[in-house]
């Protein structure tokens, strides 16, 4: 109990963390200018892999609902640690918003991710952004041990690269922790639906996907398994 209590810490932290800095990036893009889209994309990127180095060891760093979901799916995630990591990593995105409202209190969303078009076609997006991120998790956290030591690398490129090309159309959340926290706190929760549902189908979707294209076993349910 007490290592899963550390490690739910390390969640809500990292969580904490990526939420304040990624959507802190958009805040103050709004405010300035300065940081330009590919900036922010770039934030998101590589405030990722950071934390995927310095936190995978603790906890995995999954840092979003749908990754440990996924995960849970392929039989790499205990299902009885679902739903204390998902509350850790809502946790730290909730301290991270409200310490951005306490910082930037006339920004009106607050990095929320909102639709610039119409639900479906962010909803489609957002579920196929989602599945491009969980597969690559999937495929590069087994195997050679090469691929191992590049998670972060590999990981925060993808987020950088997603937010860099989709971000202007849904905000490339990919994370439903990230979106529900900006969009309660800033009060801009119309399209947060979208946010909530599509990961989740995206990171399901990319389960059966990792089982056809990689080698026999890669994901099976195994008792006791962690990220």
């Amino acid at each position: 109990m007490l290592i899963l209590r550390r490690r739910c810490f390390a969640e809500a932290l990292g969580t904490f963390i990526m939420v304040f800095a990624g959507c802190g990036a958009i805040v103050v893009q709004s405010a300035t200018g300065a940081l330009t889209h590919p900036g922010v994309a770039l934030t998101w990127g590589l405030v990722v892999l950071a934390l995927v180095y310095t936190l995978g060891d603790k906890s995995g760093a999954n840092m979003n609902p749908a990754v440990t979901l996924g995960l849970a799916l392929a039989g790499r995630f205990p299902w009885a640690e679902v739903l204390p990591y998902i509350g850790a990593q809502v946790v730290g995105a909730f301290a991270a918003s409200g310490l951005l409202l306490i910082l930037f209190p006339d920004d009106v969303t607050l990095g929320a991710t909102l639709p610039r078009g119409a639900a479906w076609q962010s909803f489609v997006l957002e579920v196929v952004l989602t599945w491009f991120l969980m597969l690559s998790v999937l495929c590069i956290t087994r195997g050679a041990a090469n691929k191992g030591i590049t998670v972060g690398i590999v990981v925060g490129a993808i987020i950088g690269l997603e937010a860099m090309f989709a971000g202007p159309i849904t905000g490339a959340s990919m994370n439903p922790a990230r979106s529900l926290a900006p969009a309660v706190v800033s009060g801009c929760i119309s399209a947060v639906w979208i946010y909530l549902a599509a990961p989740i189908f995206g990171a399901a979707i990319a389960v059966p996907m990792c089982r056809v294209i990689c080698e026999p076993g890669c994901c099976v349910r195994t008792e006791g398994v962690s990220p």
